[in-house]
């Protein structure tokens, strides 16, 4: 089973829910490209493409001897999740995401005051070097406000958080999240409307949870959503903000086992 990670962590967001699975599976927890340890493909933004990312985690499986495995996702990781079902049936033979929906959906969903939510995606995808020289000014007030407003109470012990930031604070790193997201902007949305167009779908079991929105209308069916992209859509909400592996890891952790049983 392979578990890929969000914005803006690492390998860390599975701390909880890895062991729950381990008495079943050979679980693998990679550093997307560019975040925590893992470096970053060169060239431009293209190189951050989904698409590509997908394949590098698809070849890392076969390499380790998968041929055929599950993969479950949440938020960036989920997108790459998603891509890879896609681009790669013979490979993924469970899909599970976490708190996402495809790209070209979330873009069109962002209208009017939505985009205020959504700022990041805009932000984070501006060509050239504006974002990363905002950032770097104080890159642990910017990724601290999104591990701080995302999560609910407790979610992070002190320690995790600061490996966050410590992560995510390297030059070389805050590039790497940069060109991440403007490959949502510039590629993965055109990937996403292609393939939704040509009525490409993904045929193995999926599971989608996500957060309680509680008293926030969100812009978009999430269920409705997944269900235009799968034939064989589960669905979980859960509370507990957007970091749900680390704020729900048993409720997580017992989804994906029954996702796979």
């Amino acid at each position: 089973m392979l578990l890929l990670h969000g914005f803006p962590q690492t390998h860390l967001a599975w701390r909880h829910v890895a062991p729950a699975l381990t008495d079943r599976f050979h679980v693998i927890c990679p550093d997307l490209p560019g975040y925590g340890a893992s470096a970053g493909p060169d060239g431009g933004h293209e190189r951050y493409a989904k698409r590509v990312t997908a394949a590098t985690m698809v070849a890392l499986m076969r390499r380790l001897g998968y041929e055929r495995f599950s993969l479950v996702g949440h938020d960036r990781g989920a997108l790459v999740a998603f891509r890879a079902a896609l681009d790669h049936p013979e490979a993924v033979d469970r899909l599970g995401v976490i708190d996402v929906i495809p790209t070209v959906d979330m873009w069109e969903s962002l209208t009017g005051v939505g985009g205020v939510f959504g700022f990041h995606l805009y932000f984070l995808a501006q060509p050239g070097d504006l974002p990363e020289r905002m950032i770097g000014a104080d890159p642990d007030t910017f990724f601290g406000h999104f591990l701080d407003t995302w999560a609910g109470p407790g979610t992070f012990e002190a320690e995790v958080r600061e490996a966050y930031l410590a992560a995510a604070r390297r030059p070389e790193a805050i590039h790497a999240v940069c060109q991440d997201y403007r490959a949502s902007a510039f590629v993965d949305a055109a990937h996403d409307g292609d393939d939704r167009r040509a009525g490409r779908q993904i045929k193995v079991p999926t599971l989608a949870i996500w957060q309680d929105p509680g008293d926030m209308v969100l812009p978009f069916d999430p269920a409705a959503v997944w269900r235009g992209w799968a034939s064989d859509v589960r669905t979980e909400v859960l509370p507990g903000g957007h970091f749900l592996p680390e704020a729900q890891p048993d409720a997580v952790a017992a989804a994906i086992r029954k996702l796979i049983s």
